[in-house]
């Protein structure tokens, strides 16, 4: 039986219990609703040093091009509290016309639907003239090391060449057609230390308060805005996320501070410009004094997060209009192209093909009783199934 069906295949996806880092039974699940279509299935364990073992899956359905590719993760985060949920965050269970469990819109929805729609499209009118790919991750809620990167890798080693591809992320606030995703900023996160002297607070002459260095560097990071955003993107946005001293005694000065902060940045940057204007606001902060009476330089060093995502944006014309077009198509909706949000795994395969992204509404995802409009799944499927022939008589144009 061909997996036509978005609703049961999301019920059988979800009731995987595919939490980061385990494979939960779901690209077993994913792989036996592929290879009735003609796909060809590869598993795929990626391993690095001080990180677990991922499983991952490719699939592909043609060996011409042109090549479009579904990209996506099977793996969930955490429950949270099971007590919590109303239905049981493994059972699929529906009521009043939902669909309830961890992963139902992030993302097992989206590939639920994508299944159906490249089922639907294969039962209607054959295999599409070309190709289509599965690039399935077990690994985007968790470190993101043994997962996306190192399966599009594998892939283009052993020759694989995309033309577009289509990430199933739930890019949608409030309804089906509010939006797709054409690009997204970047992130760059870093640590500041502020090294001081302890002591005693009644005696602050004998000690140098790292706190208060720690609190003007800061400032420093957040005032004067970096930019006022530009065409595609809104202005880039510094958040300070902690301050921590490690200190829980009222009458000591600590001996140290550390500040983590974390940026989402537009095209006016490159992560590295990003750094040498963090750099240079730090040091003028520092060079100024710190708050203390006698305004000494402030003794800092920064540690840099690894890996920061870079800012991208697609400016793919087959791509872009085949998806608005088949949204507005079912939807009657014209969707809002944007940047804004947070990271996904698009920024990994925005180097090797255009990528854009749109899937569920995106409301109860991470949530206690993430649920999903079993409606929902029919017209995200009618709009794949559009898209997937759309985009080919693009292609072929």
């Amino acid at each position: 039986m061909t997996p036509t069906d978005p609703i049961a295949n999301l019920a059988t996806l979800i009731r995987c219990p595919s939490v980061t880092p385990a494979e939960g039974g779901a690209l077993s699940a994913l792989e036996a609703m592929l290879k009735p279509l003609g796909f060809a299935v590869d598993r795929v364990v990626a391993k690095d040093v001080g990180t677990p073992d991922i499983e991952n899956l490719y699939a592909r359905l043609g060996t011409e091009g042109p090549h479009l590719m579904f990209a996506g993760h099977t793996d969930v985060v955490p429950v949270g509290d099971e007590a919590a949920w109303s239905h049981g965050p493994f059972s699929a269970d529906i009521a009043n016309g939902e669909m309830y469990g961890r992963g139902a819109v992030d993302m097992k929805g989206g590939i639920a639907c994508f299944v159906a729609a490249i089922a639907r499209h294969i039962e209607k009118h054959g295999p599409p003239k070309g190709s289509v790919s599965f690039l399935i991750t077990g690994d985007e809620e968790g470190p993101a090391i043994n997962g996306t990167t190192k399966l599009l890798q594998w892939a283009a080693d052993k020759g694989e060449r995309w033309d577009a591809c289509l990430v199933g992320e739930p890019t949608n606030p409030d309804q089906l057609g509010d939006m797709i995703k054409i690009g997204r900023r970047g992130s760059l996160s870093g640590r500041i230390t502020v090294n001081g002297v302890q002591g005693h607070a009644a005696y602050p002459h004998l000690a140098d308060n790292p706190v208060r260095g720690i609190l003007q560097l800061t400032q420093a990071l957040m005032d004067p805005p970096f930019d006022n955003g530009t065409e595609s993107f809104q202005a880039s946005n510094l958040e300070v996320t902690t301050i921590d001293v490690g200190n829980s005694a009222v009458n000591v000065i600590p001996a140290k501070a550390t500040a983590a902060f974390n940026i989402r940045f537009n095209d006016t940057w490159t992560a590295e410009s990003l750094m040498a204007e963090i750099t240079a606001r730090l040091d003028r902060a520092a060079a100024a004094g710190s708050l203390r009476q006698d305004r000494a330089p402030v003794r800092y060093e920064i540690t840099w997060a690894e890996r920061p995502s870079h800012v991208f944006l697609t400016r793919n014309n087959a791509l872009i209009d085949s998806l608005s077009g088949a949204v507005e198509a079912v939807t009657g909706r014209q969707p809002k192209l944007s940047t804004t949000g947070g990271t996904s795994d698009a920024r990994f395969i925005k180097d090797y093909c255009p990528v854009v992204e749109f899937g569920l509404v995106g409301q109860t995802m991470h949530m206690v009783d993430e649920r999903v409009a079993v409606s929902d799944l029919e017209t995200l499927t009618d709009i794949y199934e559009t898209f997937i022939s759309s985009w080919f008589g693009h292609a072929a144009a």
